[in-house]
């Protein structure tokens, strides 16, 4: 039997050990990006959403949303 197969597979092994990356050391951490929300065109304004609430709250009085949106 071939010893080929054999340093082979230990030539792979050793390549695989010394390019994998180690770990940021425990005590370092990144600082957390910021978060930004941008409005989508198709939102609804305050307006239109007074105006919606107004129109679709008539007869409820304290349905849900429809609290104090009626007459």
């Amino acid at each position: 039997m071939s010893t080929t197969p054999m340093r082979l597979c230990a030539l792979a092994l050793l390549a695989v050990l010394s390019t994998t990356t180690h770990a940021a050391e425990p005590g370092t951490r990144k600082p957390a990006g910021k978060v930004t929300f941008h409005k989508a065109p198709s939102e609804e304004t305050p307006a239109a959403r007074e105006k919606r609430l107004k129109r679709e709250c008539q007869g409820r009085p304290n349905a849900g949303m429809c609290a104090g949106f009626t007459r």
